[in-house]
């Protein structure tokens, strides 16, 4: 007889005392864009909700969600010069550097604050890592632009210590350049940052998920497109590889992007590593949760609730969403 279940389901108490999958406010990262500048509070229209913040307005904004819990953020940098180098991403006064150290003198310890580290925002062709000189090449009347792997590994390691020494508490490479988070860990290690972990974005795809995020981040490629180094959405068995080297290189948290149409990867890659697992509920899959309910289509809090257990039960331990501050604002959960 099957009654025995279904007497547990009847009492909302019984439900909550027996549910399989719980969801914690500490598990949440919410992912900020923070521009060059004074006074500006920019509305990015294809993200109903987030905005773009200089850093005297993002300090307001930041003292808000922590009112609310939110004391997890993920730092985006936008607005600084563009260069075939890159050099902005590492200067020590870029506008990520200069946020973390307000940050920190303002909220010092009650704020853990990641940053993102990647080329797009300040190489002139918007890709993740510099160009191969010369570039770009031809090949049949087209302009191809090939990313030089090794070329930006000492870019991007110089970038998360650049960021380090500012003061961000962790460093989350998403430029899936191999051998980064090695180069990383290592110039971290030389320079006394030991302790400073690396959450890396060991699996990212190649993903049309992402374009609402490259309007905010004005990080658009200008030619070609990330399949290069990116992942190919078509594979999972080579998620696995993905995140085990970057285990294998030091990594200290590992993470599955996108994240609400790759759940199975969550969960294999769950299965496949005894490092914490983060997700990143990116751009396009929130948005498309705003336009639905704008329209009408959709519950927007039942929505987005299922969804955050449905990545805490594929196996995320951490989710980065642009959805924490309405969680945690308005108690969902």
């Amino acid at each position: 007889m099957l009654t025995r279940p279904r007497r547990l389901r009847t009492s909302p108490i019984i439900r909550e005392l027996i549910a399989e999958t719980r969801l914690s406010a500490n598990m949440f990262i919410y992912p900020y864009f923070v521009t060059k500048g004074k006074n500006k509070t920019e509305a990015i229209e294809a993200m109903p909700g987030i905005s773009r913040f200089s850093i005297d307005q993002l300090i307001p904004d930041v003292e808000k969600g922590l009112k609310a819990g939110v004391n997890k953020i993920l730092l985006f940098g936008v607005g600084e010069e563009k260069s075939e180098d890159a050099h902005s991403a590492h200067d020590a006064h870029s506008v990520v550097a200069d946020a973390v150290r307000e940050l920190k003198k303002k909220f010092g310890k009650d704020l853990f604050i990641v940053t993102d580290v990647c080329l797009c925002a300040y190489t002139t062709h918007g890709h993740c890592g510099l160009a191969s000189p010369p570039a770009p090449l031809q090949r049949r009347g087209e302009e191809i632009l090939y990313i030089d792997n090794d070329l930006s590994l000492p870019i991007l390691a110089r970038m998360a210590l650049a960021h380090a020494q500012a003061g961000a508490d962790m460093v989350a490479p998403s430029d899936m350049m191999d051998g980064r988070v090695a180069a990383i860990r290592n110039l971290l290690d030389e320079s006394g940052f030991v302790n400073t972990p690396i959450m890396s974005y060991s699996t990212k795809f190649a993903s049309a998920y992402y374009g609402p995020f490259r309007e905010a981040a004005d990080s658009a490629p200008g030619k070609g497109d990330r399949k290069s180094y990116q992942m190919d959405f078509r594979n999972g068995r080579e998620a696995l590889r993905e995140a085990q080297l970057d285990e294998d290189e030091g990594a200290d948290i590992v993470m599955v992007k996108p994240a609400l149409a790759y759940l199975d990867v969550i969960k294999t890659v769950r299965e496949s590593t005894l490092l914490p697992v983060a997700c990143y509920n990116v751009s396009a899959e929130y948005s498309m949760v705003k336009a639905a309910a704008k329209a009408g289509y959709i519950d927007e809090q039942r929505i987005t609730m299922e969804n955050m257990y449905a990545f805490a039960r594929a196996g995320a331990d951490i989710i980065i969403s642009y959805h924490t501050r309405e969680i945690l604002e308005k108690g969902w959960m």
